[in-house]
């Protein structure tokens, strides 16, 4: 099992996933041709995946070889019926055999998608400007600041510690203190 954020893209009634080479899922999805893709709403799932926690409880799929995360509002299950060979990016088209959902979405208020963001820009560190990263910092902290709940702090630290490792330098809740 491999829990990562990846966007799959959406091509006529299934989905295609596009692991970059080399990659777990890839390797995983060349042994067992079946994923799930997981739609939750905890942000801290997005942080801790780009920050090294990927441990979350997981619970049985009845029938297929991959589970899915309990936190998972809804889930898919997807089968590999075709492969796209690339050498950077190979291409994957899926089936949807299985879907379910488990609990409503009730939205994303400001912090949670302040986290997104900012789990889009630690995933990018290493080919974006140190400024613009902190600018981007400094206007979502706004957010994190006025609406944020324990998870939605604690997904921002998370986050924030990565921002300061990959710069060497101490920084508090936003990128210019």
């Amino acid at each position: 099992m491999h829990i990562a954020p990846l966007g799959i893209i959406a091509e006529g009634d299934g989905w295609v996933i596009a692991p970059f080479r080399p990659s777990v899922t890839l390797d995983n999805l060349g042994e067992v041709p079946f994923a799930v893709a997981n739609y939750t709403d905890d942000v801290r799932i997005f942080a801790g995946c780009l920050t090294g926690r990927k441990d979350w409880p997981t619970v049985p799929v009845e029938g297929y070889p991959v589970p899915r995360i309990s936190a998972a509002l809804a889930h898919s299950v997807l089968a590999v019926e075709s492969v796209s060979d690339d050498s950077l990016r190979p291409r994957l088209s899926c089936r949807v055999v299985q879907e379910e959902t488990h609990a409503p979405f009730t939205g994303f208020n400001r912090a949670r998608a302040a986290v997104l963001e900012l789990a889009i820009l630690v995933s990018r560190l290493h080919m974006l400007p140190r400024e613009k990263i902190e600018t981007e910092i400094a206007y979502l902290s706004i957010a994190i600041e006025k609406t944020a709940g324990p998870d939605e702090n604690e997904a921002w630290g998370w986050l924030m510690q990565k921002v300061t490792s990959h710069f060497g330098t101490a920084k508090g809740r936003n990128a210019k203190e």
